[in-house]
């Protein structure tokens, strides 16, 4: 039977933590697996709060859980890889990485449908759930890399462009079956341990953001593919750590992810050019919001924020890439163990 690792990540958001965790260890009952939550430096009571409640209660007799403590909050990719470096509690690596976001719950046969999906393909490096709110709405979370035209597409919101550009454009919608997708959003995604050792691990240069689409695009140039199984099925309510909604203003964070994105995998006159298109297709969404009095559909300030981030990227000099490979216990976690 194959080994697999869950992977909780959490940020102050200790009792949606563990009303996740809850789920994902019925939903592992028969497999061969553990579970490691990852406190990504909360600062708030969290890990004391979570390390409580498993001393508490039989949390082990799905599976061993462990609960390691992050003393820096480098992001969703930095956190997730601590927990992935950690591997299994022998020391060993797993087959698999199975992540899940402290606001999502697998139902009962979520996780092994993944596991079982990737055994009979093995031209999947990842594949990942259908997900759906609390109240049985379907999310979007299978999607085509960004591009240039997707740039354009996506800030005209415009019928015409988008009936021309429809097939760049990033959302794909919700599959009605299992399928292959460019990238998936990382709130239920399962991925080959052999395919991480090829690629690496999330780039941590990503704080929030465009850190799964950069890892899917990775496994993609390396010849494997990304799976969305519709049969796996997962409850998400989404944007509880991040705070997304609640945003008045696009974060620098966003900006500086979206950037490196596009500058590193495609160059820096590139991105230059997608955020041209995305200016000239923005530009044009807001005359026909003056002229038309339609809704604005960005944050406050949106354009110019991402044309002054933007441009002062491109004059910097080239940046460093944030190394990758670090040791697999780092002294900077500390890990409690529930077994």
């Amino acid at each position: 039977m194959p080994r697999l690792l869950v992977v909780s990540l959490n940020y102050k958001t200790a009792e949606m933590t563990l009303r996740s965790v809850r789920a994902a260890l019925k939903a592992m009952e028969g497999l061969d697996a553990e579970l490691v939550i990852v406190d990504n430096a909360s600062g708030d009571g969290s890990a004391e709060r979570i390390e409580e409640a498993l001393a508490q209660g039989p949390w082990a007799q799905a599976a061993p859980v462990r609960l390691i403590r992050s003393t820096t909050n480098g992001g969703f990719g930095a956190g997730n890889n601590i927990g992935i470096r950690a591997g299994l509690s022998d020391g060993s690596a797993p087959d698999y990485v199975y992540l899940l976001n402290s606001d999502a719950f697998p139902a009962p046969d979520a996780i092994a449908r993944l596991l079982d999906h990737l055994e009979a393909h093995p031209e999947a490096g990842f594949a990942g759930s259908y997900i759906h709110g609390e109240e049985g709405d379907a999310h979007v979370t299978a999607f085509r890399f960004p591009s240039v035209w997707s740039e354009l597409e996506g800030s005209v919101r415009f019928g015409p462009v988008s009936r021309v550009l429809g097939h760049r454009s990033v959302p794909i919608g919700v599959p009605e079956q299992t399928s292959r997708v460019d990238w998936l959003a990382g709130a239920s995604i399962m991925m080959r341990q052999s395919v991480l050792d090829q690629i690496g691990l999330f780039d941590e240069t990503f704080f929030l953001y465009f850190e799964e689409t950069d890892l899917c695009l990775r496994a993609a140039r390396a010849g494997h593919e990304t799976h969305y199984v519709r049969d796996s099925e997962v409850a998400h309510i989404g944007s509880v750590s991040t705070g997304m909604k609640k945003w008045a203003r696009i974060p620098s964070f966003w900006l500086d992810s979206r950037w490196h994105y596009f500058s590193k995998n495609h160059g820096r006159a590139y991105a230059a050019l997608a955020t041209v298109m995305h200016a000239v297709g923005g530009g044009l969404w807001r005359m026909r919001v003056l002229v038309q009095r339609k809704t604005p559909a960005d944050p406050p300030h949106f354009l110019r924020d991402l044309l002054v981030h933007d441009g002062k990227a491109l004059l910097r000099p080239l940046p460093g890439v944030r190394q990758m490979a670090v040791p697999k216990r780092t002294p900077d976690t500390q890990e409690v163990r529930v077994e």
